[in-house]
């Protein structure tokens, strides 16, 4: 990969956890981030930094992955000739339609977009991001890599994405920045740049809890695990906005952790996150 490309996915990432923590930790972090993000964007070359920069302040990512042979940024079919040469890196290439850099991933994991789920009439909140089959009642993981690895398996066991190792490793990395406990009991694991579909997640429930942060005096008990496409980066900070509403509420917690079924978890969610999650 070309170095720049690398600085820029590394940038990218940096810029879009310190809107994470605007969103639910409030000024957690934001010092250090800025900072981080500060010194990078320094370090890229003239040219590159003033159009990273513009489109930044589009509220647009600068750099997005191709899959597909589309744009994961706008969807446009890319010609097969800047495909290639994407995939050399031997310079930074540019979509024609929207101006975002790119880069080419040869090995992630994948959202399988033919899946359906059998959820009948979605009223909103999480139906339209999860399925019943992705309800984990009582997790039998205690440590943060293995409830990862074990939710990363759910959601492939279930048919929802392909290569759940690469989610594990893409969801450690993330955390290894800054943790994604986010307090009330609630981490929210994720990878970015899952193409092949929508927003999807699976829950988990600890009734014993997990040491998520060694900064955290409260221990998780309800994980949310999220694969993103690139496209959904932009909703899916609302989406944490009104994931954090909801378990904020004490009632609202205990109401979930009270369920021990796939089935009850679902239909409490779904209730509990019709207003919050829109």
């Amino acid at each position: 990969m070309h170095p720049v490309v690398n600085q820029l996915i590394q940038l990218e990432e940096l810029i879009l956890i310190r809107n994470e923590q605007k969103v639910m930790n409030g000024e957690a972090h934001l010092d250090k981030l800025n900072d981080a993000i500060k010194g990078m964007t320094a370090k890229l070359p003239r040219d590159i930094r003033e159009h990273a920069e513009k489109l930044n302040n589009k509220q647009q990512s600068a750099i997005v992955p191709i899959g597909e042979q589309v744009c994961s940024g706008c969807g446009m079919i890319l010609p097969i000739s800047l495909v290639q040469a994407v995939r050399l890196a031997r310079e930074v290439h540019s979509c024609p339609n929207c101006a975002r850099m790119l880069y080419f991933v040869e090995s992630a994991a994948k959202r399988i977009a033919s899946k359906r789920r059998r959820t009948g009439r979605q009223k909103g909140g999480i139906a339209r991001f999860s399925s019943p089959s992705l309800m984990i009642p009582k997790l039998s993981s205690t440590s943060v890599e293995d409830v990862i690895s074990e939710m990363a398996s759910k959601l492939e066991s279930e048919g929802f994405v392909e290569g759940s190792d690469k989610l594990v490793e893409a969801s450690l990395q993330r955390e290894a920045i800054v943790s994604t406990a986010v307090g009330h009991g609630l981490a929210v694991p994720h990878v970015r740049g899952v193409e092949g579909g929508g927003l999807t997640l699976a829950v988990g429930l600890s009734s014993k809890g997990i040491q998520w942060d060694s900064d955290q005096e409260q221990l998780t008990q309800i994980v949310v695990f999220i694969v993103i496409p690139t496209a959904a980066s932009a909703f899916y900070l609302k989406l944490l906005a009104g994931l954090a509403e909801t378990f904020s509420d004490a009632d609202a917690r205990k109401e979930i952790l009270a369920e021990k079924g796939a089935d009850g978890l679902w239909k409490a969610l779904g209730k509990l996150t019709r207003k919050t999650v829109k």
